[in-house]
């Protein structure tokens, strides 16, 4: 028996000790962040898919080079054949201009006149293999265009990049301030038990006194019952969001964290309309709209080029030869030569016609855009107005609320209050001190938000009280 427990006590005691506690600050937890989010990572990703896709259009500059073999069999051997009547024809008529009663050379002539002389130029099998270069010299400006357009998929890949960041900077601030205010909020659930069981004890030694009645002492009880199951929640809350920050931070499950940057609030902020102007030259969605419109541009661009002829340098050179004589089929060609699409059923006009709709649909969706992130800012901006007014009217009311509980408490004492007037004065203080951490809380948040709507989460820090 004394085994097992000795094995019981090691197993508890490597399980605490197993767990690490780890102070971390918001800049540090943003450090954190930047090296090991996945979704950043991913991102990053991105930008190089876009600087190979530019490279992949850029290659449309370099000539192309291709090797290629062939090996053909013919029904039939390719050869000239010649009848000899066309030259026996005209001797003969030379002869009788001679000898008018010739008949033997005649007779030969016409005997060597049925024949057919063949020349072979080709067998019926035949191989070959060599190289073919071309290069590109004029193509209308496709390829710089195309050049453009890979440049403006990298910056696009960077805006999302950036974007990303900005969002993964948004949910650290809710989850790390977020287990700030947990953590602030299971302390005054806690202050409030704490408080109401000393309202308990002292109300069983005035139940024991004859000074108040067994339903006083019974209502006391149930509060206390309340705030020990408030407390509890408070702490589930704070288990929580805990495990939503290591998650996000990529921390293990045993890791227990105790954020030292706190909640915080700033007495004045910048005018709207600063936050406004920052908006439309930072914000992401702007940023990614006008890359976009850039794309769309160049791909006009393209497509009215369609109607120049490409012009190109070309040249073939035969390694191998089998069959064919260098003197039918040079082993050696170069030239120049243009393609020119002088119609091709309107599909031009078409692509032309496609690429400027997308165009003004950017256009307009950028305007849209920029409207919506208009409300967006202000809607931010008074939320965060509310919530410094919320904070200055909450910091009047708990000065009162501790005073009214102290009070009330030494009333209590004197048996010259009920308790349900101490109860009331506690849970009052409790409920003000909470409202006001949300207050805290929101603050942060949303500032946050509009850091990011405005495209310079960066500044966040700047704000930060120290």
């Amino acid at each position: 028996m004394k085994h097992i427990l000795l094995i019981v006590l090691l197993g508890a005691s490597l399980s605490v000790t197993a767990q690490t506690k780890l102070s971390l600050s918001y800049d540090d937890a943003l450090q954190m962040l930047q090296k090991g989010n996945q979704s950043l990572k991913i991102a990053d990703k991105g930008i190089e898919t876009a600087r190979t896709e530019r490279d992949k259009l850029n290659a449309l500059w370099y000539p192309s080079l291709q090797g290629a073999g062939t090996y053909v069999h013919m029904s039939e051997k390719i050869e000239v054949k010649q009848p000899l009547s066309q030259f026996t024809d005209p001797a003969k008529d030379f002869v009788h201009d001679i000898i008018p009663d010739d008949k033997f050379i005649s007779g030969i002539l016409d005997q060597i006149g049925s024949y057919t002389l063949a020349f072979p130029l080709a067998p019926r099998n035949l191989t070959t293999v060599g190289l073919t270069a071309e290069w590109v010299v004029f193509s209308g400006g496709k390829r710089i265009r195309a050049g453009k357009i890979g440049n403006r998929l990298i910056d696009l890949a960077r805006e999302n990049r950036a974007q990303t960041d900005a969002t993964q900077r948004t949910l650290l601030a809710e989850s790390y301030y977020g287990l700030s205010l947990a953590k602030e909020v299971a302390a005054v659930r806690q202050d409030t038990y704490n408080g109401l069981k000393q309202h308990y004890e002292n109300a069983l030694k005035l139940e024991a006194a004859g000074m108040i009645d067994k339903a006083g002492r019974l209502f006391a009880q149930v509060n206390m019952d309340e705030a020990w199951r408030a407390l509890e929640a408070a702490q589930k809350e704070v288990t929580v969001v805990e495990s939503a920050l290591r998650t996000l931070l990529n921390l293990e499950d045993t890791c227990k964290i105790e954020p030292t940057s706190p909640l915080f609030i700033n007495s004045t902020l910048p005018a709207k309309e600063e936050f406004q102007q920052t908006m439309r030259s930072g914000n992401y969605i702007l940023n990614q709209l006008s890359l976009q419109q850039s794309i769309a541009k160049q791909q006009l661009r393209i497509d009215q080029s369609g109607y120049l002829p490409d012009i190109a340098l070309f040249g073939k050179q035969t390694l191998y030869a089998h069959g064919i004589q260098s003197n039918l089929v040079p082993r050696t060609i170069v030239g120049v030569g243009f393609t020119w699409n002088l119609f091709d059923g309107l599909a031009r006009e078409k692509r032309i016609r496609q690429s400027k709709i997308t165009e003004q649909t950017l256009a307009l969706g950028k305007d849209k855009a920029q409207d919506d992130l208009s409300v967006g800012i202000d809607k931010l901006y008074t939320g965060l107005q509310k919530a410094q007014d919320n904070v200055q009217a909450l910091n009047s009311t708990i000065a009162l609320s501790e005073e009214l509980v102290r009070i009330r408490k030494k009333s209590f004492a004197e048996g010259m209050a009920t308790s349900t007037e101490v109860i009331d004065a506690e849970t009052m203080l409790a409920t003000v001190k909470v409202a006001r951490l949300a207050a805290y809380y929101e603050y942060d948040v949303t500032l946050m938000n509009l850091l990011a709507l405005c495209g310079t989460p960066e500044q966040f820090r700047n704000y930060t009280v120290k």
